[in-house]
């Protein structure tokens, strides 16, 4: 009986752009057939109910015009959409039309949108191109950098997926301009996030800005937009694969995604990260990272930005409770929570280890204060 070595060691570069600016339809038709997609002519438009008559069919004609065969694949708008059976049946869908590994994927929407359709690329044929065209300020916020791609199951968030970049992104800044004031807000929560864990100036101009932010003023949009990448980019860079650092980009999604979960998706995600937030703030201040000033200045920034700062009447404490170890943090049956410190920082509870065990009882206690 003897071993067989398998070498296969690799050196893969996976950087790629991200063009932020207005109408960037004409730029993405000129860059795939310039080759960025690897000259592939088999386009699949994946995108939801709501995106598809503001960009879905335009783009898909435009392709078409330009000598791609460029097909739409419509899910049905929503968080409670991100599932494995969506990803199946476009999947389907996407056979049956003749797609085969020689094609490639465009994501045009939100977070769902790139999320999904990225974790579908990367399996489908078992990996082909895929570009992203957000459309959201929550995107731009928090899907634009890293290749975090997943589905969301009954028992669990964004747990079944996996890393893949795309060729390029790019965040067309006029989408925002479609988006209800509620939508815009809620990418806000992402981006006060940002701010919170790393740049206490951007902090600073959110809190100058937000109403220009709110009525979507093209300067201030933009320096948000590209802010919000750096920001990631340089967090991500360090640790693309989570095994450390990039857990300080969960700040507020522990209790945030349970409650978006609980919430039976009634709260827009970035408004459960917003509440995610507050309950942070309420164990950074126990823990002693936080002043008591510090907190209320980011409690009023978020509500300024139209966020709530609250758990909403219905919301069951012990259903919440018992959703937070789905978490991806949760380490032995431990809740693990992601601590900032002042405006700007985050703890570091030893070297590389951005997380914190925490006990239950005290969790329940800032969940019922709240």
């Amino acid at each position: 009986m003897g071993v067989f070595q398998v070498e296969l060691k690799k050196v893969v570069d996976d950087s790629y752009e991200i063009e932020i600016g207005f109408g960037l339809e004409e730029k993405l038709v000129a860059d795939l057939q310039n080759g960025l997609v690897e000259n592939r002519k088999k386009l699949a438009i994946i995108t939801d109910s709501n995106v598809k008559e503001l960009y879905g069919d335009r783009l898909q004609k435009m392709l078409s015009a330009a000598g791609f065969q460029a097909e739409l694949f419509v899910f049905e708008a929503g968080e409670q959409r991100k599932t494995r059976e969506t990803k199946a049946r476009l999947e389907d869908e996407m056979l049956a039309a003749g797609y085969r590994r020689d094609c490639a994927v465009i994501a045009v929407g939100g977070g769902v949108v790139t999320d999904l359709a990225g974790f579908l690329a990367g399996t489908f044929a078992r990996g082909v191109p895929f570009v992203n065209y957000a459309t959201t300020l929550l995107a731009a916020a928090d899907a634009s950098v890293g290749g975090k791609t997943a589905v969301d199951t009954p028992l669990a968030t964004n747990l079944i997926g996996l890393f893949y970049q795309p060729k390029k992104v790019y965040i067309d800044v006029n989408a925002w301009k479609t988006l209800p004031k509620r939508q815009i807000s809620s990418g806000l929560a992402e981006t006060v996030k940002h701010a919170c864990i790393a740049h206490p100036g951007f902090f600073e101009y959110l809190e100058r800005e937000i109403p220009r932010l709110l009525t979507c003023d093209e300067e201030a949009c933009t320096h948000v937009a590209g802010e919000n990448c750096r920001i990631k980019y340089e967090v991500v860079m360090k640790d693309e694969r989570e095994s450390g650092l990039r857990e300080i980009l969960n700040l507020g999604h522990t209790v945030g995604r349970a409650i978006e979960t609980v919430s039976e998706y009634s709260l827009l995600h970035g408004e459960a990260v917003s509440i995610g937030l507050a309950a942070e703030l309420a164990l950074a201040r126990r823990m002693g990272y936080v002043t008591e000033e510090e907190r209320q200045r980011v409690l009023a920034l978020l509500e300024k930005a139209g966020l709530p700062v609250k758990i909403p009447v219905g919301i069951d404490r012990e259903k919440l409770i018992k959703k937070l170890y789905t978490d991806k943090k949760v380490r032995d049956g431990k809740l693990r929570f992601v601590v900032q410190k002042g405006i700007g920082d985050v703890a570091e509870f030893s070297p590389g280890v951005y997380s914190v065990p925490i006990e239950e009882e005290v969790i329940r206690e800032i969940l019922t204060e709240l």
